[in-house]
């Protein structure tokens, strides 16, 4: 760790800009998409967000313990570096859709909020699973589900009035 990254707060570090570039590179490729409605796009990207929890669960507990344990530059660094950039993917692709005459004007800031926490809180709750509906593993099959209703129950509180959901 010490030859490679400096410390354990260089790995943890290189971790979270190895994720979150995959991340940021994605949404860029996404928002910058031709052809495809706003519906379509945020669909997609929601999709992609619980999925992304799925494969990296520890996502953005790491990234508030980095931003809080480092200093003002450096989490100013993270914040303009992974979390500004989907915050300006949400007002475009939340924008688009509003204009299109697809979504309902939203607070940008509450959809990432809501996105983040409902993708973060599944995950993070595997011992509500053990507990409560004994079952102690997160299987593709509860992801699909999961992934499913967050798309849905999200979506139909962004679609503008009269618009059906599919």
């Amino acid at each position: 760790v010490k030859y490679y990254f400096g410390n354990k707060a260089g790995l943890l570090m290189a971790l979270l800009e190895r994720d979150w570039q995959a991340i940021v590179t994605s949404v860029d490729a996404l928002v910058a998409k031709d052809g495809w409605d706003p519906e379509a796009k945020l669909r997609r990207h929601i999709s992609k967000v619980v999925d992304t929890f799925y494969q990296v669960p520890y996502l953005n507990r790491l990234t508030m313990r980095m931003v809080r344990d480092s200093d003002d530059s450096a989490a100013r660094r993270i914040a303009d570096n992974y979390l500004s950039p989907m915050y300006r993917a949400y007002e475009q692709l939340i924008g688009e859709g509003v204009r299109a005459g697809v979504f309902r004007p939203i607070d940008p800031q509450m959809f990432y909020f809501t996105v983040t926490g409902a993708a973060d809180r599944f995950f993070s709750a595997r011992l509500v699973l053990k507990h409560c509906f004994d079952q102690d593993t997160l299987t593709e099959e509860l992801r699909d589900r999961y992934r499913q209703h967050t798309v849905d129950i999200i979506m139909a509180g962004i679609l503008a009035p009269g618009i059906l959901m599919p």
